[in-house]
């Protein structure tokens, strides 16, 4: 039987009930105010069974330890995929937390999580709640803490763990002093990192109204409200000297600041004092051959900085220089550091590599502490990017809080060079290297995919790298012809040698990405090619025509030098040949089985329009096409090819000539030669440098006989050059001729000016004035193209205008392509239809009577018109007509973010994926909707647009829309 109490005692355990729970709710509230700072570190599986979607985590926490604080013995972890560890579930390492000073306790939390696929996650702790008092975070009493971790999960990343921040999260500044700290990030797998302030957040439904049945365990994280930078004007101060970075004279306003690159922050200088929260992302960015880099995760630390008013004076830290060393070598340097109030100063050292790297401090002053860094790095240490450790100088005063400074030393670890690097001919055809060397890093294990790169150029060169020089300056002239193992011991080199020439070859190692990295290049070997290949010596035009052209080539005949003895028999030449100067697709035109035949004459060409290029393969042991034949090729040899073009004043003749070929014209002359209107000779009229490709003149007659306007002139180059070989000067004077090339003196037509005369006022009155939207199914814009010539772009252009070319591009593209002609002299219009959009970029082009065509003229951008109206009304009934709120008028657009409002201000439905928008009107994303319908009536919206214009310009439009059913 259970009885009711009398009204009087009901009365009494109510007023208890109510007391108790605000004495409850006190003590919970007295209690929360206690995290101070944080971050979480993440590593994929690494255990025998290894499961790449399994994770292990490790958080650090640091508390206020007052007596009013909570312990906080677990912790709530969200997971990133929809779940969570459950309130309280995760419990600290050690019981009792660490004590670490007066006012602050370490605690560490580990966990793990196996994710169902791969992907990208956010994990996150939600604490309850701030300390109190943060000045930069309003109202820090009542603000939860939150810090996160994103990982990748992603089979191709292999092994991935998280940056380590071996630097404690909280510390001391000194009021109108500088104040530094760095978080010593590492990163194990040697992937890059970069740091970024943010703003410290929290979630305002805190862990039970995330992690609660209600919940969804997807924190809602925002930046804390009102949080300020520790620079914020309204702290006060102004900045000291500090000589940086970033360097100041003093007298700024305060700086707080953080290096991209090495996380170093600097802030000159605090003024108020007391507590103040920063927070900084480490982001992991994983470098893969052939792509930009990729982050990979990152890592948000909120720290605490406690400002303090303090008579003492920082001590001076002095670190060595950035430097790097060769895996293997031990590197050993001290680090000093004084005191201007000549207290003692202790050492401190952060970073991944310690251990196995040491560091102990030997002395602590006055006048001078000192400690020793030693470290040994091996083969796993070689990277790209410098291995960082931080040092803290931190002073003990008699009184007050001790001061630090801190500073960064940056250790780039190279591999060594390989070493007993040999060469040797071997007695092939064609001709090769072979190379060989000890065995490179024997006792490096686990890293996987270093390679040996092989290096050749011709002749022999002194370099000698400096101490942390890796690989070889593009300005040696070395080029990559292969590439090895790490365990490869010799590389035989079979492309492109030729005999008589010395080769000079060197070796490095490059290890693999994410960490990257390279050793010293090895000392060179240099090998000279016994005997002499056949060589390509004239390829000179005899004939020009666009039929019956004609080009001879001339050759030597090989020997073979290595024995002594010529080459083996059957032997034999194969001629081929390519259509211009750079092809490889090469034709047989001649072979033949007489060594002793060392020329061709080419015929039946087309030397008026092409250049062309020859190469001439050597057979022995056989003819072309033979099994067993074994060949060599000289390098191509192309004809020189002349141009001719009268300047736009019609005063001059501008030549140019341009050839490729396997010797050098390069400071030897070239002869000009011309014939006049009415002769049939040529007569030479300049001799000019030669240049590595080519060459120019401009001939503008003499003085005597200026060219004349309207004539017809013809010319013709006569190169000379040379192999350079000693002992040969037969094959270092090698004269080849261009073909012939006529030009009419004329001047060039007048260039367009162009204009368009689009007009979106009568566009947009139009549209707006009709019934339905625009644009209609099948509706295309138009842009109107007018132009003139500019009969002064030179003085005495032409005007003669056959026809006109327009050209085009779109808004996205870069090149302008033919779009269309006009199609009768005096035609200076074009209209541009069946556009999808009038962002488009025009230029016009003139072309005479008589084919020559003027310079494009400016190029001239359409624009899309801004034409945007919605609707007042829209019927959702599903009848098929007006469905949907969507623009009645609409110029192209990229995207629109719409939201819609009741009459209260309450969300009902947002959208930026549809450029459209097409509301059904329906609560998707709303505030207080489950996706269902809303109700008739009226609705206010906003819609940002923003147009497909070249600009992407941006509007934002406010209404009302009544929705009925």
């Amino acid at each position: 039987m259970i009885l009711s109490l009398p009204a009087p005692n009901r009365r009494l355990l109510l007023a208890l009930w109510i007391s108790l729970s605000c004495l409850l709710l006190l003590a919970r509230n007295t209690q929360a105010s206690h995290l101070r700072a944080g971050d979480i570190q993440a590593k994929v599986d690494t255990t025998a069974g290894r499961n790449p979607r399994r994770i292990f985590f490790k958080m650090i926490l640091y508390t206020d330890n007052s007596p009013s604080s909570v312990r906080q013995p677990t912790a709530t972890i969200f997971f990133g995929d929809g779940t969570s560890s459950g309130v309280d579930a995760i419990k600290r390492s050690t019981a009792d937390p660490i004590r670490i000073s007066n006012s602050t306790d370490l605690n560490i939390y580990y966990f793990e999580h196996t994710y169902n696929a791969v992907g990208t996650y956010t994990i996150s702790f939600i604490g309850e709640n701030r300390n109190r008092d943060i000045l930069n975070i309003p109202d820090s009493f009542n603000r939860s803490f939150y810090i996160s971790t994103t990982i990748v999960i992603d089979p191709a990343l292999g092994l991935n763990r998280s940056p380590i921040l071996t630097a404690p999260a909280i510390d001391r500044a000194a009021r109108n002093q500088v104040y530094l700290h760095n978080p010593a990030a590492f990163d194990a797998d040697g992937d890059s990192l970069s740091y970024q302030l943010v703003r410290c957040q929290y979630v305002p439904e805190g862990i039970e109204g995330t992690a609660s049945p209600t919940g969804n365990n997807r924190p809602n994280n925002q930046v804390c409200p009102g949080y300020t930078y520790p620079d914020d004007p309204s702290f006060g101060g102004t900045s000291v000297p500090y000589s940086g970075p970033p360097s100041d004279p003093g007298g700024n306003t305060v700086r707080f600041s953080q290096d991209v690159r090495t996380g170093q922050i600097v802030w000159n200088s605090p003024f108020r004092l007391g507590y103040y929260n920063a927070a900084f992302v480490v982001s992991e960015w994983r470098r893969v051959a052939g792509a930009p880099a990729r982050r990979i995760g990152q890592v948000i630390r909120d720290m605490q900085i406690i400002v303090e008013n303090s008579e003492n004076l920082r001590p001076l830290l002095k670190i060595p220089n950035d430097t790097c060393v060769v895996a293997g070598t031990t590197i050993t340097r001290t680090i000093t550091a004084t005191d201007p109030d000549r207290n003692p100063v202790t050492l401190f050292a952060y970073s991944g590599i310690i251990p196995p790297a040491t560091f102990r401090q030997t002395t602590s002053g006055p006048p001078t502490a000192r400690g020793t860094f030693t470290w040994t790095p091996n083969c796993n240490n070689i990277a790209s990017e410098p291995t960082q450790i931080v040092f803290k100088a931190q002073d003990v005063p008699t009184s007050g809080s001790p001061l630090i400074d801190e500073r960064g030393w940056r250790i780039t670890v190279i591999g060594p060079a390989p070493t007993g690097l040999t060469g040797q001919q071997n007695a092939t055809i064609p001709p090769s290297v072979t190379l060989r060397w000890n065995r490179y890093l024997a006792d490096c294990v686990g890293r996987d995919g270093i390679q040996l790169l092989i290096f050749r150029k011709e002749g022999c060169t002194n370099f000698t790298p400096d101490a942390c020089q890796t690989g070889l300056p593009a300005s040696l002239g070395y080029v990559q012809v292969g590439s090895v193992a790490k365990d490869t011991q010799q590389f035989t080199d079979t492309q492109g040698l030729e005999r008589g020439k010395t080769y000079s070859y060197r070796i490095y190692a490059t290890f693999p990405l994410p960490g990257g990295g390279a050793s010293l290049a090895s000392q060179e070997v240099c090998v000279t090619l016994k005997g002499k290949s056949a060589l390509l010596k004239n390829v000179t035009v005899d004939q020009t025509n666009t039929t019956t052209g004609a080009i001879t080539v001339r050759w030597t005949a090989p020997k073979t030098g290595l024995d002594g003895v010529g080459f083996p028999t059957p032997s034999s030449y194969r001629l081929s040949r390519a259509v211009g100067q750079s092809t490889t697709n090469f034709t047989s035109v001649f072979t033949t089985s007489n060594l002793a035949d060392t020329s061709y004459v080419d015929t039946g060409l087309n030397t008026q329009s092409n250049a062309y290029t020859y190469r001439l393969e050597f057979f022995v042991g056989g003819i072309p096409g033979q099994a067993g034949a074994q060949s060599e090729a000289t390098q191509p040899a192309s004809s020189v090819r002349l141009t001719a073009a009268a300047n736009q004043t019609a005063t001059q003749v501008n030549l140019t000539w341009t050839y490729a070929v396997p010797w050098t014209n390069a400071g030897r002359p070239t002869l000009v030669f011309r014939r006049n209107p009415g002769s049939t000779t040529f007569v030479q009229v300049a001799s000019v440098t030669g240049g590595a490709t080519g060459g120019s003149y401009v001939d503008q007659g003499t003085a005597a006989a200026p060219l004349q306007k309207g004539q017809t002139y013809c010319y013709y180059v006569q190169t000379e050059g040379g192999y350079g070989l000693p002992g040969n000067s037969y094959l270092n004077t090698l004269i080849n001729l261009s073909q012939q090339q006529c030009v009419v003196l004329a001047a060039i037509p007048c260039p367009p000016v162009l204009r368009l005369v689009n007009n979106c006022d009568s566009l947009n009155a139009v549209v707006s004035s009709r019934s339905g939207v625009f644009p209609r199914p099948g509706e295309t814009y138009t842009n109107l193209l007018r132009w003139n010539l500019d009969t002064n772009a030179p003085a005495g252009c032409v005007t003669d205008i056959a026809y006109y070319r327009i050209f085009s591009r779109a808004a996205n593209e870069t090149q302008m392509s033919l779009r269309d002609s006009t199609r009768a002299p005096g035609i200076t219009s074009y209209d541009d239809k069946g556009l999808l959009s009038q962002a488009v970029c025009y230029q016009v082009q003139a072309v005479d009577v008589r084919g020559q065509r003027s310079a494009l003229s400016a190029e001239v951008c359409a624009d899309n018109c801004q034409l945007f109206v919605l609707p007042n009304i829209f019927t959702p009934n599903g009848d098929g007509l007006n469905d949907t709120f969507r623009p009645k008028v609409s110029s192209p657009l990229r995207r629109i973010h719409f939201t819609a409002f009741n009459r209260w201000g309450v969300k009902v439905y947002e959208s930026q994926n549809n450029p459209l928008i097409d509301w059904t009107g329906d609560g998707t994303n709303g505030e207080g909707t489950s996706g269902g319908k809303v109700s008739d009536g009226l609705y206010y919206y906003q819609a940002e647009v923003e147009f497909a214009d070249l600009n992407g310009t941006k509007k934002t439009f406010k209404g009302w829309v009544q929705i009925n059913r």
